[in-house]
């Protein structure tokens, strides 16, 4: 009777009886895990080198891909065919082969690239089917503390030598939060935002410094030779791109004289999909008691004034960004000294210069895509309102005319002829 009550009222609460049945638990077998696959590329910072792992099964679909369709770097470094197997592809390089960008930070030495899959038809046939892929590296080093256990070598050396040694500047370039307090935790932007930059020197014991950005230029990959490619800052420090659509300017006034931050609208290239930039600005350092002059500027375009003006100097030094024509050179895309000129040694402590590069700038959508898929298809959409409701219209006016007909036949009927009008 207690068995048949328990169920009866399992019956009643869960709709059966094997609910209630009690339920074997095999305690004796173990828990089976799912093992987590691998990660597609895996990278190994070393001290003199990176070596990059790819599996075979980059996009996870059983596909494998071909090692000839892999690349690393700007200079399109080939893996290495004595190490390939059925299921990986391994690249082995220099810190500083295949294009490789160094960028100094405040506390890391940060080197970057990207891995490549182009993938290229096969034989005869002109279709592929795998995507292009780009995956940005980055190794990062400390600056702190010791990297070499040799031998300390021996200080006598010439003093010029030293002093020389010492005169080494190092320059900067990050990515800042909005309010310039810290370095931007992730490279991550919508259109639309803004890039807050800092460029900086770092002096040490050298005398105070005062740095200015000479040209900018963004690209898609480190390389900042490649095409295509878009001018942010031209002419020694006039910043161009504020002549557009954009809001990108100098801040005024600097924090230091060492340091100077601008920002730029972000943007994307359009012909081309990937979602990455690279930005590199041509660094350049003066005494900071020097005037700045034409050479050594830092100039943005007002759109309210309509006027160029600087962060700090005459006012007439950014009158030449209006044609172009600042200095004997005027463009100034790139500063370096030709091979065999040398600079004269009183003026080295002035003239240090760098090309540094800051990247890559990944965006996670392209809203103003977006708005102008919507405005195209708008019009589609109302033109088949438009028939629906036209065909809509015309069946009810066709029921209606339909109905009336016969609601005035049934209210005059038509009367045979009677027979004496018919005589007649």
């Amino acid at each position: 009777m207690g068995l048949s009550y328990r169920l009866f009222v399992c019956f009643l609460l869960w709709g059966g009886p094997e609910l209630c049945a009690p339920q074997h638990v095999g305690h004796d077998e173990p828990q089976r895990l799912t093992p987590s696959k691998p990660p597609a590329v895996t990278v190994e910072c070393q001290e003199d080198q990176l070596v990059v792992t790819v599996s075979k099964d980059l996009f996870g679909t059983g596909k494998l891909i071909r090692p000839a369709d892999l690349t690393l770097g700007p200079d399109d470094c080939e893996p290495l065919s004595s190490v390939d197997s059925d299921t990986v592809v391994r690249f082995e390089v220099g810190l500083h082969a295949c294009g490789n960008s160094v960028q100094v930070t405040d506390d890391a030495l940060v080197y970057s690239t990207f891995l490549l899959h182009n993938p290229r038809p096969v034989g005869n046939l002109s279709i592929v089917r795998t995507n292009r892929a780009e995956v940005p590296i980055e190794c990062r080093y400390p600056r702190q503390g010791n990297v070499s256990s040799w031998a300390i070598l021996p200080t006598w050396v010439p003093f010029r030598t030293t002093m020389f040694s010492e005169e080494k500047l190092v320059f900067s370039l990050r990515l800042m939060e909005e309010n310039w307090s810290a370095e931007k935790t992730t490279p991550t932007f919508q259109l639309g935002d803004r890039a807050h930059l800092q460029a900086q020197v770092h002096t040490g014991s050298h005398v105070p410094l005062r740095v200015f950005v000479d040209h900018c230029v963004a690209t898609l990959t480190p390389d900042w030779n490649t095409s295509p490619y878009h001018t942010i800052v031209d002419f020694h420090g006039c910043l161009v791109d504020g002549l557009t659509d954009a809001s990108s300017a100098f801040k005024a006034p600097r924090p230091r004289p060492e340091t100077l931050q601008f920002t730029v609208d972000v943007f994307h290239f359009a012909n081309d999909s990937r979602n990455t930039i690279y930005i590199t600005c041509h660094l350049k350092v003066t005494p900071v008691d020097r005037v700045p002059d034409q050479i050594s500027k830092a100039c943005s375009f007002s759109k309210s004034s309509n006027r160029w003006s600087p962060v700090e100097g005459p006012v007439d030094i950014c009158q030449c960004c209006n044609k172009g024509r600042c200095g004997v050179s005027g463009r100034s895309r790139r500063l370096s000294h030709p091979e065999g000129q040398s600079v004269p040694r009183s003026r080295r402590h002035v003239t240090e210069e760098a090309d540094v590069t800051v990247g890559p700038l990944i965006f996670l959508g392209k809203t103003r895509d977006h708005g102008v898929e919507g405005s195209t298809s708008s019009p589609p959409s109302v033109m088949l309102g438009l028939g629906l409701a036209t065909v809509v219209s015309l069946t009810l006016a066709a029921v209606i005319l339909g109905f009336t007909g016969r609601r005035r036949a049934a209210s005059h009927p038509v009367c045979p002829a009677s027979p004496a009008s018919a005589s007649q």
